[in-house]
């Protein structure tokens, strides 16, 4: 089964959850002879590229009950849809600017029976809420990303790290987040995860 690679990282998956994850490849397989939302080479590495990947923001930190987060330029719904999995009692919003990825975000979530997701087509600027934390997937340079969402933020904060961005990126960071300003905090995905995959991907954090 492609999803043992969830479980292996995660064993205390409840078999509610480890449903919704195998159901992952079908959908996504459907869903992207549709309409393109993953690289076609990528989809038989789905569990890997995209599913884990996303999950390597709950290794940092565990969204606790009635949190909301923002996905930005979430696609076809990464790192949304496999947080909002991981987190039931946490609410998601996802937004992306490209109408025909949010059609694919909402049918994998109604699929799902994702209570906790809302999707919209929308900019990260036109969202007109606030919220715990802001998550995306290497959308653009953080000196760019930042000020799309750094007005959209709860106060206080009740997690165990206070209110900010978690931002998946890969590569040699040291030059944008020198360019962006911004202290941040670097998590790096080897710690945590064993694939090659995995070897330069880092969750960057940026408490606001």
């Amino acid at each position: 089964m492609r999803s043992d690679i969830i479980s292996k990282y995660f064993p205390h998956l409840t078999p509610h959850q480890q449903s919704q994850y195998e159901q992952l490849f079908d959908l996504y397989t459907y869903w992207n002879n549709q309409i393109n939302v993953i690289s076609r080479k990528d989809i038989d590495l789905l569990f890997e590229r995209h599913v884990l990947h996303s999950l390597g923001i709950a290794k940092i930190v565990s969204f606790l009950p009635g949190e909301h987060v923002l996905d930005v330029g979430t696609g076809g719904g990464f790192p949304g849809i496999p947080l909002a999995i991981m987190f039931p009692d946490t609410q998601f919003h996802l937004v992306d600017s490209i109408g025909k990825k949010i059609k694919v975000v909402q049918e994998v979530a109604s699929a799902l029976g994702l209570q906790n997701v809302k999707a919209s087509h929308l900019r990260a600027e036109q969202v007109d809420e606030t919220f715990d934390f802001v998550v995306s997937r290497a959308v653009t340079q953080l000196k760019d990303f930042y000020p799309w969402v750094k007005n959209k933020f709860n106060k206080p904060y009740q997690n165990k790290i206070p209110n900010g961005i978690l931002y998946l990126k890969g590569g040699d960071l040291q030059q944008e987040i020198a360019e962006s300003g911004l202290k941040v905090r670097q998590y790096a995905l080897k710690d945590h995860f064993t694939e090659e995959f995995f070897e330069t991907k880092q969750v960057v954090y940026v408490r606001v």
